[in-house]
């Protein structure tokens, strides 16, 4: 994602973190452009909590090395800071033409509704303003869904949004020449225990339709075979996560507010 960002000539005066989680990504992207105003938002209060304390952490270690070696200035401002909204991706107390950049980084997935974020998403853009997200694409996690598909039909593993549907619900929402990217990253475990524990670290399954209630030992049994028998040469169980890059900008408006069309009128610089 930052290696992307680089790539793109943008001075955004105020962008927003949608679904910064435990904020990591916030001290990076103050980092970038040290003079934008930084906003993180995130449908979770613990996570929020969390980016807190690590911005905190950040400013105070700063604070320190000014008080060392610049005496006078350990409470100036070094903009770490950054104002933090716990909301739904979809409906964000922000104004209309808020942000000149949305970032969301693995948080996508996470939502119900991604033509509904889009929409919210462009809503709070500036015209020309950009939008940089990633997401989990549909082959994450297949080999643990295989290995769930042994027992019953119940969604065990969150399924994923294509693609090529991103960018379709991009085009629906009013952005303009999305591109999509995607690639694949295999993650290697020594153990059934352990691949588990990392996707419950991941965030579970949150579908409301998804199985109750604990597996039999029966059940676990043909879980962990079916898993036992993917271990490839050098004795590691392989786990795929499909990793989906989409970015795209908020053009000029070709209808004004009461529907009637606009037509741009450019002057030719070729013409004299």
């Amino acid at each position: 994602m930052f290696e992307r960002l680089e790539l793109v000539r943008i001075d955004p005066q105020r962008l927003l973190d949608a679904g910064c989680g435990a904020g990591g990504d916030l001290a990076l992207l103050k980092k970038q452009y040290a003079k934008a105003q930084i906003l993180g938002a995130d449908a979770s209060a613990a996570m929020l909590l969390e980016a807190g304390s690590r911005l905190g952490a950040a400013l105070s270690s700063v604070h320190r090395l000014l008080a060392k070696y610049l005496p006078g200035k350990g409470r100036s401002s070094v903009g770490l800071d950054a104002f933090l909204l716990c909301a739904d991706f979809a409906q964000l107390p922000l104004a209309r033409d808020a942000v000149d950049l949305v970032w969301s980084n693995l948080a996508l997935h996470w939502h119900p509704q991604p033509d509904c974020v889009f929409r919210e998403w462009r809503r709070l853009l500036r015209q020309d303003g950009l939008l940089m997200f990633s997401c989990f694409g549909p082959d994450t996690g297949k080999e643990l869904r295989s290995a769930f598909a042994t027992i019953d039909a119940a969604p065990h593993v969150l399924p994923f949004v294509d693609m090529h549907d991103l960018g379709d619900m991009l085009v629906d929402a009013g952005f303009s020449t999305p591109v999509m990217d995607m690639e694949h990253i295999t993650v290697t475990y020594a153990s059934v225990e352990k691949l588990m524990a990392d996707m419950r670290a991941l965030g579970g399954n949150p579908l409301s339709t998804r199985r109750r209630g604990l597996l039999g030992k029966g059940d676990w049994c043909r879980i962990v075979d079916h898993l036992e028998q993917l271990r490839q040469v050098d004795g590691k169980i392989p786990l795929t996560f499909e990793i989906i890059y989409g970015h795209a900008f908020r053009p000029a408006p070709k209808v004004t507010s009461s529907g009637e069309s606009i037509i741009r009128i450019e002057p030719n610089p070729n013409r004299k």
